[in-house]
Parts: C-alpha cells; structure tokens; sequence
C-alpha cells in the first residue's frame, strides 16, 4: 500500500514564448486548467506506474468545495486512486499559476489554500501499516509533516520525504526517513542549513546521506540522478528525449520511487524506472496529464543504461 499525504492543487496552465521577469507582462493566447499539486501527482504517478490494482494507492489531503476541488478529485479518482481520505471543507482549492516557455521551462506561484489546513490526524492509523509506503512532500504544514513521520515510523512505516519546494527540514526528522528525494537546489538548501558540502548538487547529497544515515536521492535534470544510500553511491543517466513540459517530471520520479520502495525492488532498479518515468512525463503537457503509465515505462527502459555503482563512499 502507498499512503501519500500531500496537497491538491488545480493548475492554470500558461504556454508563454518567454517567462516573464521583474515587472514583466507577457501575453499568451490561452490557458489550461489541470489537476496538480506534488501529493496529488505523485498519487497519480504512482497509480499509473503500478503493475497491477493490486497495490493500493491512497491520497489524504485537502480541498475545497468548489469548481477546482472537483478538478482535482476527478482526476485522483480517474487514476484509480483512493480518495476517501480527503476532507472538503470552506478555504478554497489550492491553485498554482504555471507559466511554460518554448524550451518547456516552469515558473511556478502557488496559493496554498486548503493545503495549509492539512493536519496529522487528517491520516487515519488504517493507512499506516508495516506494508505501507507513506509519500510525504512539502507543499503542507511542517508541523503536520513531522507529527506524521513519528506516527509512522512508531507503526513500522517506510517514509519518502520529497523535499519540495525548498525548505528548512528538522534533522532528527529526516534521520527518520527511509528515503530522501531532493533536486539540484534542494539538496544545496538543506546542505547549507547544516554547514554541509554545498561544492555541487551531487557533493551535498553525499553529505547528507552520511550525516543524516538515510538513502538519498538527487535528480539533477537533464544530467540524470544520483543515489547514496549504504555507503555507496549509484548513478544513472536521463532518458534521451526532446522534452515539452518538464513540469511533471520531479513527481513521475518521486510516484514511481515509491513504488519501487512497494515492490521491494533494488535502489539501482528504482533509480531505472523512475528515471525513464520522469522522462517520459516531460513529452506530454501538463502534470498529472503527464503520468506515464507501467507498460509505458516498461517499453522504454531499454532506452535507457541502468543505474551503475560509482564508488563506495
């Protein structure tokens, strides 16, 4: 079972031919509205990346009792996830405002909305088992994200954290976890909030790892992903594609991690498919549109060269 426990966004899709900066208006000719939020995404990824219904995927969160709540939970529930735990209530859907450029570049505002309401016990004891994967990411109150990792972990749950967006994480939290997943400037943020290597993105990963004593993650984009993790260090390279929307891609990786956590699969065999994943989501638009499903993945992992052992740490 996959519990994640994360925000539920309704996306406002801009294609503009250049982002804007300071003070700048740009025009495009239209918008799209989408389902998105990292929880909701990462549910969805991980729904379409299961091989079988078999393994259950639940969504706790929060929404709105509006237009854009309909949204969300429609698509949730299209992809076959679990949406029994989400509690409506009057604060609006959260909405993100997503502007993409010719190269399929992101700027993204998010308002929070219903996702700042979001509370520990919102997540029923039932979804935290020994045989739950429990997906957490930071686009909701910190406090509810740590009181939910020691709820966990007291229950014998395995926790990915997707430190993302950006912040300050409590140490003896992510000591914690069974997996950290950060990107470039993520892994140099939490490097730098506890005097660690921030020479580069890989360097800082390494770092934490080993003061934290948890596996970690660090895509780096179109330069692939590393992982450390039991004193080594592991690394694969992106799936070759012309990408369209990247917007998605940090999630498909994140879903298809956690499924792979489900499986019981090798970190190397995790990193494989959730890199093909993250590709694949970058060649359609939009977020939780972009999810590619398992058979997808499947076909294409021999596109891609499967994780190699770089060095013991």
């Amino acid at each position: 079972m996959i519990t994640v426990f994360g925000s539920i966004n309704l996306d406002l899709v801009f294609n503009v031919s250049k982002l804007p900066g300071p003070g700048e208006t740009v025009l495009c000719p239209d918008y799209f509205k989408a389902a998105g939020g990292k929880g909701l995404n990462q549910a969805v990824a991980a729904a379409r990346a299961r091989p079988s219904k078999d393994l259950s995927i639940n969504m706790v969160g929060r929404a709105g009792k509006d237009e854009f709540g309909d949204i969300a939970l429609t698509a949730l529930e299209g992809a076959g996830v679990n949406i029994k735990n989400i509690r409506r209530g009057p604060e609006p859907t959260a909405c993100a405002a997503v502007s993409v450029d010719a190269k399929a570049e992101n700027q993204i505002v998010v308002a929070s909305g219903a996702n700042t309401m979001l509370k520990d016990d919102d997540l029923p004891d039932k979804l935290l088992t020994p045989e739950t994967v429990l997906v957490l990411q930071m686009e909701i109150p910190l406090e509810a994200n740590c009181k939910i990792i020691q709820r966990a972990k007291q229950r014998g749950v395995r926790v990915l954290l997707n430190l993302a967006p950006a912040a300050p994480f409590p140490g003896d939290m992510i000591s914690l976890l069974d997996l950290l997943v950060v990107n470039e400037v993520e892994a140099k943020m939490m490097a730098n909030h506890n005097d660690l290597d921030t020479s580069s993105s890989r360097a800082a990963a390494r770092a934490i790892a080993g003061k934290f004593s948890v596996p970690t993650i660090v895509s780096l984009g179109a330069q692939g992903a590393h992982a450390f993790s039991n004193n080594e260090e592991w690394q694969i390279d992106a799936l070759p594609i012309t990408p369209v929307d990247t917007v998605g891609a940090g999630d498909s990786f994140v879903g298809n991690l956690a499924v792979g956590m489900a499986l019981n699969n090798s970190l190397a065999q995790m990193l494989h498919n959730a890199s093909v994943a993250a590709g694949l989501a970058c060649l359609t638009q939009g977020a939780a549109t972009s999810m590619p499903a398992y058979m997808e993945v499947e076909e294409r992992l021999g596109d891609l060269p499967s994780a190699q052992k770089v060095s013991r740490l």
